[in-house]
């Protein structure tokens, strides 16, 4: 079912009134969104990275589907992450719908943060020289930033015309409030960044039971068309693998954990196998860290940029 759509970068039709936009490589920043139309009626999930690949977009669903940035009704961001939520200035009056614990989130991390990184750079060492790196085609300075104007915790269920729509609360797993938009008519349901297909999932929150637990909902849901936050269109062998990788990481890190090695030695010791050829491998490094939190069980957070140094030496050793 998948393979009906070529991952390429612009606006899938999903069939009736249903979008997908896609944005290969689907690594940092290179997010997925949503549309959904019934009659007068519109819902958005998520929006990009920065205002003007937010613009982009929308200006091709308006020439798809007729409705354009100042007829969208409702937004629906699956999480914090910036690169999910920073266009919301885009669609002036949508009513914003995030979960709490994301809302929450979004006002920890504002883009001008972001953007003070990407600009300090090198100074920061190799962590910054990553960042920058990683979120250089980016525009961080020049995001209006709105945020939620409702928020459920749970589920919340809604109708866009005589569409139903649920939003089902999986959170914490990727972050702290991630939440799936299920279509059950259509059978289609639209993950955030719940599911990376070929690309490394990203464990900011935890813990890891959740996120397996997140896939396994999606997989007994009765659904044929999953759009992840990042990768391709697919299928529940899709979901399935990136359940397995989830798996996979919390055994081989327990083991190093048990074995007193640090973060950073388990993070360059775990033998990524098939999932090397997955995009953004470093990434290893931050899962290991969030699983060692919650192996630890004191909450204790690593600061970000001590990771995303972490992240870079990972980077160079799986290079060499």
């Amino acid at each position: 079912m998948a393979e009906r759509w070529t991952y390429t970068r612009g606006l899938k039709d999903l069939g009736n009134g249903l979008y997908a936009w896609l944005q290969p490589d689907g690594g940092w920043g290179w997010s997925n969104a949503g549309l959904i139309v019934d009659g007068d009626q519109s819902l958005l999930v998520d929006t990009l990275f920065d205002m003007r690949l937010t613009r982009d977009m929308l200006t091709a669903m308006a020439d798809a589907s007729g409705v354009g940035a100042e007829k969208i009704g409702t937004i629906v961001n699956t999480h914090a992450n910036g690169d999910h939520c920073h266009g919301n200035g885009c669609c002036p009056h949508a009513d914003i719908i995030a979960s709490e614990a994301s809302a929450k989130e979004m006002a920890e991390v504002p883009p001008a943060m972001l953007a003070q990184f990407k600009q300090l750079g090198s100074q920061l060492g190799p962590a910054g020289t990553y960042f920058a790196d990683i979120f250089g085609p980016f525009d961080f300075d020049n995001v209006e930033e709105r945020a939620p104007t409702q928020t459920f915790t749970g589920q919340m269920k809604l109708n866009v015309g005589d569409k139903a729509v649920e939003l089902i609360e999986v959170g914490p797993a990727h972050t702290a409030g991630d939440v799936l938009v299920h279509v059950p008519a259509d059978r289609t349901v639209f993950t955030g960044d719940i599911l990376f297909i070929d690309g490394t999932p990203l464990m900011w929150a935890g813990p890891v039971s959740n996120w397996i637990g997140a896939c396994n909902k999606i997989c007994d849901m009765d659904v044929d068309v999953i759009v992840p936050g990042h990768g391709p269109i697919t299928d529940k062998a899709g979901v399935q693998r990136v359940a397995e990788y989830l798996a996979y990481v919390d055994r081989e890190a327990r083991k190093r954990f048990d074995a007193g090695l640090s973060v950073r030695d388990a993070a360059l010791d775990i033998a990524l196998a098939d999932y090397s050829s997955w995009g953004d491998a470093e990434r290893i490094a931050i899962n290991v860290d969030t699983l060692y939190r919650e192996y630890r069980g004191d909450g204790v957070v690593t600061p970000v940029i001590e990771l995303f140094g972490l992240m870079a030496e990972v980077r160079d050793a799986q290079r060499a």
